[in-house]
């Protein structure tokens, strides 16, 4: 039988040895110093421009100008104008259209239908398919848009060829159903794999169980595969509910258009703060996004602490 370690002692002035409150032995003193390099990282690419962020939310700063060389703090007003402003709260509904169709609807259910038809198969079908999926994630973003535009192009498209329906222009026609779908199917392997591993933990003894009872496919998953895998499946939602409500991937399809049916928030931001100018606004309008992210994680959490 294994023995049980004790802490490590460390000596004091008095001479006696005393154990140390870490496993290490290192001390509160010691352990902060090999922290801080982290936290200087931390801080410089996170902490400092979310309070930048904040600070420019509050003042009329822009890009050029005489706001630009003499930015005045105007308090409140950039948040009001944001929700005064039609626009934003269109992109607000397209963005929760978004995260909707993409995220939880589209990766989290073809994510984990692929992960459940592949879970029992070997050699190199599962290769196969799990090997394109991870391929379409970890592309980057700036060849699969060019890719997705070749195959949704008006003239000469694959997708019209294949369909049958030349002239058929689905990013003017059809803006949001084609980002819907482009993310989807560029998201899904994250879902695929988390699924994957959450699905090996499931008891096949279980899953036989419920067959011998007489229970439907429906019912093995809603009573024996949902309630092992129920973290699993909220910490994915959280996670790419986040991703998708801050991505800026569509802009590469359709740039918001158009005539804004596409504008999701990460663009309509870009196009105030950056093509407008309007860096104070475009800040106030983040930290408005910040503040949503906040609320949906601590929705999220609340649900996955929760017992049922």
């Amino acid at each position: 039988m294994a023995q049980a370690t004790s802490p490590p002692e460390v000596a004091t002035e008095s001479g006696k040895a005393r154990y140390s409150s870490d496993a290490a032995g290192l001390g509160k003193a010691r352990a902060g110093v090999f922290m801080t390099p982290a936290l200087l990282l931390i801080a410089a690419f996170l902490v400092f421009p979310a309070l930048w962020v904040l600070y420019l939310g509050l003042t009329n700063y822009r890009l050029t100008g005489i706001a630009a060389a003499d930015p005045q703090f105007v308090g409140l007003d950039n948040l009001l104008d944001a929700i005064t402003n039609p626009t934003f709260w269109s992109s607000t509904w397209l963005t929760v259209e978004f995260v909707l169709g993409s995220a939880v609807i589209g990766q989290v259910g073809l994510g984990f239908t692929i992960a459940w038809l592949l879970r029992d198969k070997r050699g190199t079908l599962k290769r196969v398919v799990e090997g394109l999926v991870i391929l379409a994630w970890i592309l980057p973003s700036a060849i699969v848009s060019f890719l997705w535009v070749a195959l949704l192009d008006r003239d000469g498209g694959t997708l019209n060829a294949l369909l049958g329906m030349p002239g058929m222009a689905w990013l003017l026609d059809h803006p949001m159903l084609s980002i819907i779908v482009f993310n989807t199917w560029r998201g899904t392997a994250f879902s695929m794999m988390l699924y994957g591993a959450a699905l090996g933990n499931v008891p096949p003894s279980h899953l036989e169980s419920a067959r011998l009872a007489g229970a439907s496919g429906w019912q093995q998953l809603r009573d024996v595969v949902f309630p092992h895998i129920r973290g699993h499946i909220l910490t994915n939602l959280l996670l790419i509910s986040l991703w998708t409500f801050n991505d800026f991937s569509p802009f590469l399809l359709t740039a918001g258009g158009p005539d804004g049916k596409s504008e999701v928030l990460a663009v309509h931001v870009y196009k105030v703060a950056l093509q407008g100018g309007e860096l104070g606004y475009g800040a106030a309008v983040s930290t408005i996004i910040l503040l949503i992210n906040l609320v949906v994680a601590v929705f999220y959490l609340r649900l996955l602490r929760s017992k049922k």
